[in-house]
């Protein structure tokens, strides 16, 4: 009886993954967070200081120059021929001259990077199909006058007239495509997920959500997801990024046919962790809520409840590699300004068995229904010396660089030398199986959560008080 029930086992698990042969198209997939420019978190700690919040990542912003950046981007995103690219952090700015003008859009983040692909002969688009587009806006802070304040005369005299503006961002999610391949596109759609974070309540919550798009490839569809879970956590609760793999996952469960799912999930499968030593990126620590995570997890044996890996994993998802249990295919952990390993995770990540100073595995491609990865690999995590870095000016820049060059025992660059992402990225071929068709239900539209009511208020309060505060340091 044991040997016809592995007998039938072995029968169904070939049944439902393609050979190679069984495939007629193969597609080529990256996961890319693009990174926003500037740490967020430590934004965070200014407020409700929001002026020296906004200088802070306006600066970083400037220091990380996605100019730079793109064209480093779009020659891998070339070179590997990536047929699809699900892109996290993809953020644009905007500036207010003063409170009664309309916002001008200064930075775009994903139009830079389609023009980069462009200028080097291989052009992308944002996926589009009926007039919507495959981006999601999450987590945004408005431009508001008196509020978010910053000091930039070499970007603002030419716009304005003037050395100030009133600057906001908004970060999301979006999945671009080879040009030739957009007609294959059915279907695009956007949603958000219910769980938010607070960071000033009533004031300021971060949303998240994800993108997804249904994409002719061969004689199938497959249904293709990008987004970005939440990283901020609270100890003693369930972090919000487990909450919303569950809400994927829900949403996800009618459709049938092949399915890919790319994002930066902030959840590293040892999470939650009890050894700072093994944590220095501030990932979910052990509490009551949630246990510490088993020793060398299995999808049997792991703790799913607090981690939105292993969540993915037991709902029947797999994830195409490479291993993110071996350290060295880590893809966290560089600077906040790009120059190198953060100097705080550079130690533990090398103790780790990562040289690169890639502290935890958060980015991840997960697939289902009829899909088969043929090889994986990480890409942009090889500093200082390969072809996905750029030379950065920043003093900070330079004097990270040339430090952690010594402690690398390489050749210190007189230069910054940067990175293009805080993050590295996963590079797929998947085989697709022939003629896998099957539910195609449009995923629930969750509308995107619009600022309250005592929000506006809130705000309006902010910027009297931070109006009141300038008009008298002015005396």
């Amino acid at each position: 009886m044991r040997k016809v029930t592995i007998l039938l086992s072995t029968l169904l698990l070939f049944s439902s993954t393609p050979s190679a042969d069984a495939a007629d198209a193969n597609l080529k997939v990256i996961s890319r967070n693009i990174y926003v420019g500037s740490d967020v978190g430590v934004a965070m700690k200014l407020i409700p200081d929001f002026k020296a919040a906004a200088q802070f990542m306006w600066d970083q912003v400037a220091a990380t120059d996605f100019s730079k950046r793109a064209p480093l981007l779009a020659k891998e995103i070339i070179t590997n021929k990536a047929d699809v690219v699900g892109i996290q952090e993809a953020t644009t700015w905007f500036c207010k001259k003063n409170a009664w003008s309309g916002k001008t859009e200064v930075l775009n983040f994903t139009d830079q990077l389609l023009a980069a692909t462009k200028n080097l002969g291989s052009e992308y688009v944002l996926a589009e199909k009926d007039g919507t587009t495959a981006k999601n806006i999450g987590f945004s802070i408005a431009a508001i006058p008196f509020l978010t304040i910053v000091n930039d005369p070499k970007t603002f005299q030419p716009l304005f007239g003037q050395d100030t503006a009133a600057c906001g961002f908004e970060i999301g999610d979006a999945l671009i495509i080879r040009k030739e391949l957009a007609p294959n596109i059915s279907k695009v759609g956007n949603t958000e997920y219910e769980a938010s974070y607070s960071v000033v309540p009533t004031i300021m919550t971060i949303y998240r959500g994800y993108t997804w798009m249904d994409l002719k490839v061969g004689s199938s569809t497959v249904r293709i997801v990008s987004t970005h879970l939440e990283s901020v956590w609270d100890a003693n609760k369930v972090p919000n990024a487990a909450k919303q793999a569950k809400q994927l996952v829900t949403d996800l469960s009618n459709t049938t046919i092949p399915t890919i799912v790319i994002g930066d999930f902030n959840a590293d499968p040892r999470d939650p962790r009890k050894d700072s030593a093994s944590n220095p990126g501030g990932q979910p620590e052990a509490s009551e809520t949630c246990p510490v995570q088993v020793d060398n997890p299995t999808v049997k044996s792991s703790l799913d409840a607090c981690n939105a890996y292993w969540i993915m994993r037991k709902s029947g998802y797999q994830e195409v590699g490479p291993d993110p249990l071996n350290a060295t295919n880590f893809t966290w952990g560089q600077s906040a300004l790009l120059a190198g390993p953060d100097l705080d995770r550079f130690k533990a990540a090398k103790a780790m068995g990562n040289n690169q100073g890639f502290s935890d595995r958060l980015d991840y491609i997960f697939f289902k229904n009829g899909v088969q990865p043929l090889n994986s690999k990480i890409i942009g995590n090889i500093w200082p010396s390969s072809q996905n870095t750029w030379v950065c000016s920043n003093e900070e820049q330079i004097n990270n660089t040339q430090f952690l060059a010594e402690e690398m025992h390489v050749i210190a660059p007189e230069t910054g030398v940067c990175l293009e992402s805080d993050h590295a990225g996963i590079f797929t071929t998947v085989a697709i199986a022939a003629g896998a068709n099957g539910s195609t239900p449009d995923l629930p539209s969750h509308k995107p959560f619009p600022i309250s009511f005592w929000q506006w208020i809130g705000l309006a309060i902010l910027a009297l008080i931070s109006f009141l505060i300038i008009r008298r340091k002015r005396r």
